[in-house]
């Protein structure tokens, strides 16, 4: 199974997002939070959240690029708590018994998303507001070997 975790280029997550997520972290789309926004909400950095951001697992924060890697079941049962969790805290889910089975299915759905991709793989997501609701659309940027010599560290710490 794949998910995928939090990648940051540059810095500039810091900045444009109120609350960034950490390199590393498993995140989900996380569309779900604007469900009842109109564009009245949008604006300054939660409109940058709503445009592009990924919602990640550990911080409640965004980022902008995701990376596709594998993940064990355990990992995905833990996070699948841990976002039920997030619905009782943070949007009125009765009880985590209550909020698990949709935590579950939005962890899936970003399997699905994930599964389809190489490991490595960087995703963008982009929403726009219509009169159905909030759309997304995603986009795939392959991973190339000849780039990863400028995210690598290479060297040895028995030096």
């Amino acid at each position: 199974m794949k998910l995928a975790i939090a990648a940051h280029l540059d810095d500039s997550d810091t900045r444009v997002f109120a609350n960034h997520a950490r390199t590393g972290e498993w995140c989900i789309s996380g569309g779900f939070e604007f469900s009842n926004w109109a564009e009245a909400d949008l604006v300054g950095k939660a409109r940058q959240a709503f445009s592009n951001g990924w919602l990640g697992l550990g911080t409640g924060g965004r980022v902008t690029f995701v990376a596709v890697t594998a993940i064990e079941p355990a990992e995905v049962e833990r996070l699948a708590d841990q976002l039920a969790q997030y619905f009782v805290t943070y949007y009125g889910a009765p009880d985590i018994d209550s909020a698990r089975p949709v935590a579950a299915d939005e962890i899936a759905h970003m399997a699905e998303l994930c599964d389809e991709h190489e490991d490595g793989t960087l995703l963008t997501v982009a929403r726009e507001l219509t009169d159905a609701g909030v759309r997304e659309s995603y986009r795939a940027i392959q991973p190339q070997q000849a780039q990863l010599d400028l995210f690598a560290v290479h060297g040895s710490l028995d030096d």
